[in-house]
């Protein structure tokens, strides 16, 4: 019997069971594919290299602005695709922390198939192995959720369209959350018709409104139809060309047609075919619970990653996977917290989040906003990206930064300097007062944050010998 056995061998998975090693328990992980999980080899890494292809295609239509004449862009989506695998190779073997993992001796088994618990501390797998341990941390990730409706197998799934091995004449995307709207931003540049739905009131629901605004608006510029508040999606239908599919919203009938449909209305627990043993809970979701120790309501048994459906992105999971490795080792010692947790996505505009929204924001603190559009920041308007807008949410009483929203140009990075800043309680003038290099990206959060020290009436030392009110122009 080893010490711990790690199912999944994802960004949480990996993490674990390298923390596990390195902490002296014989450590074996066990995967169903191939080492790196979902991130390494459908998500993020695939995913973002599609998405600098497409980002590529556009700059390349740029480039006559600044005197670079060049023929219209031609995309080759084989040659696209060879690139893929390029990377994700790459990525396996130089970027996922196989080689810590080898050189610690966890036992990794790759391709085992489906794993399940024969009993409380012995997984089975569909490849026939039977392996026992003292603890066990499940980190087997998430699924995408289906819908219960006529002809929903006629449907595919974001996977599938990240393996497509040809562009699409047109696609409907059905669900505009961060993983609808990354397929129809790339399929878009790829010269696909797009069509968005999304059945509430506004795509990206999770983000701030002035976010979700900006991000159609924009969408629907690039050529893209977005359709919000369609209602109940009633079935799909094989046509001669594709599919339909048919939905109704206050009573109305409605249709749409394509080549294929992408639905990516959310994520639930992969635990159906874990066959999870007796004391371990799981919620209304599927989700095994959880406590702060990333321990299930078995005591011997944690989970971390998404399949906790706590946040679930690469960075969080990374930390649970060091988190509820110590505590199954250790006992337990660590939590997870309330970690300032920065979102975003390399869509086309790019838009990120940190913090709170304005609206849950002002539930409970008297706020000011400030916004700086990206039509009148200099790095912005050099590049010719001057679509978006940076927003700071900022406590009226502590002048402590509440939330950042982007939409535009390197959104994602924006935000990841203002992480910082929320993180260590950073005042407003404070931010302001960092002397951020010029022209860049990161600069407007720098003029954004002296905006709202403005409306706050704060001074910041740049600013002590100018007129109340003046600002200045950078």
């Amino acid at each position: 019997m080893t010490d711990v056995i790690v199912i999944g061998a994802g960004p949480a998975g990996v993490l674990a069971a390298l923390r596990a090693a390195d902490l002296g328990a014989r450590t074996m992980l066990v995967t169903r594919a191939d080492f790196g999980g979902m991130a390494a080899n459908d998500g993020p890494v695939p995913v973002r290299t599609l998405a600098h292809a497409a980002r590529l295609m556009r700059e390349a239509r740029q480039l006559s602005q600044y005197g670079i004449e060049v023929s219209e862009p031609v995309l080759h989506y084989p040659l696209l695709l060879g690139r893929v695998r390029e990377v994700v190779n790459d990525v396996r073997a130089h970027s996922s922390l196989r080689e810590q993992i080898d050189s610690l001796r966890v036992t990794v088994r790759e391709h085992a198939g489906v794993a399940r618990f024969a009993d409380q501390h012995t997984i089975a797998t569909e490849s026939g192995l039977r392996l026992q341990a003292e603890k066990i941390i499940i980190c087997t990730g998430g699924v995408s959720r289906r819908l219960s409706v006529p002809g929903f197998e006629l449907t595919n799934t974001h996977s599938d369209a990240w393996g497509l091995t040809s562009v699409p004449p047109s696609m409907l995307v059905v669900g505009a959350g961060a993983t609808g709207v990354q397929v129809a931003s790339i399929f878009n540049a790829f010269g696909s018709r797009i069509q968005l739905f999304q059945a509430g009131p506004r795509i990206l629901p999770s983000e701030d409104e002035d976010v979700s605004a900006a991000v159609a608006a924009a969408l629907r510029v690039s050529g893209i139809m977005v359709n919000e508040d369609i209602g109940t999606v009633e079935s799909f239908e094989k046509t001669p060309t594709g599919v339909r599919m048919n939905f109704s919203g206050n009573g109305v009938p409605g249709s749409a047609e394509a080549t294929l449909a992408i639905v990516t209305v959310g994520w639930v627990a992969d635990t159906a075919r874990l066959n999870l043993p007796a004391g371990v809970e799981t919620d209304d979701r599927g989700f095994p619970k959880v406590d702060e120790y990333l321990q299930t309501t078995a005591p011997h048994i944690f989970a971390a990653g998404d399949i906790t459906g706590r946040l679930m992105l690469v960075p969080q999971a990374i930390q649970d996977g060091f988190i509820a490795a110590t505590n199954a080792v250790c006992g337990l010692t660590i939590t997870v917290g309330d970690p300032v947790s920065p979102i975003g996505s390399f869509t086309d505009p790019e838009y990120a989040q940190v913090g709170l929204t304005e609206v849950k924001a002002r539930e409970k603190h008297d706020v000011v906003t400030a916004v700086m559009h990206f039509d009148s920041t200099t790095r912005t308007i050099i590049d010719g990206r001057t679509r978006g807008f940076c927003k700071l949410i900022v406590d009226r009483a502590t002048f402590t930064i509440l939330g950042c929203h982007v939409v535009g140009e390197r959104a994602v990075d924006i935000t990841q300097v203002a992480a910082i800043a929320i993180a260590t309680n950073m005042r407003v003038d404070d931010l302001a007062e960092i002397p951020l290099s010029f022209p860049t990206y990161a600069g407007i959060l720098a003029r954004v944050a002296a905006s709202a020290a403005r409306k706050l009436k704060l001074k910041v030392s740049w600013q002590a010998n100018q007129a109340e009110g003046n600002q200045l122009q950078f």
